[in-house]
């Protein structure tokens, strides 16, 4: 099982971008999914996340300005980012707590995606 990230790329101050990123293998469910970033020389911050029965939280430097939304049925969620700024710079990495279905049994684990660049200029 893993996690495939698509969608980053370079972007004016003010513009937007959606990433998603796709659950893929034996998967039988997915709860909590979400996303990270972390810029040059900082930490990894979380970004936004969001429970299987769509319970959402963001930090406060990101609300009202991204949405994270999931389709269950795909094990896909989305991040689309609006009115993006400079300081938004960063690798986004996606983050999922999957099931995985084996021969007798199920595993649950924790994946994370190979990150994605978001580069935003002023």
């Amino acid at each position: 099982v893993q996690l495939v990230e698509s969608g980053g790329g370079s972007v004016q101050a003010g513009g937007s971008l959606r990433l998603s990123c796709a659950a893929s293998g034996s998967i039988s469910s997915t709860d909590g999914m979400g996303w990270y970033r972390q810029a040059p020389g900082k930490q990894r911050e979380l970004v936004a996340r969001s429970t299987s029965g769509g319970i959402t939280n963001y930090a406060a430097s990101v609300k009202g300005r991204f949405t994270i939304s999931r389709d269950n049925a795909k094990n896909t969620v989305y991040l689309q980012m609006n009115s993006l700024k400079p300081e938004d710079t960063a690798v986004y990495y996606c983050n999922a707590h999957v099931r995985e279905r084996l021969t007798w049994t199920f595993r649950d684990l924790e994946l994370w995606g190979q990150g994605t660049l978001v580069t935003v200029s002023s």
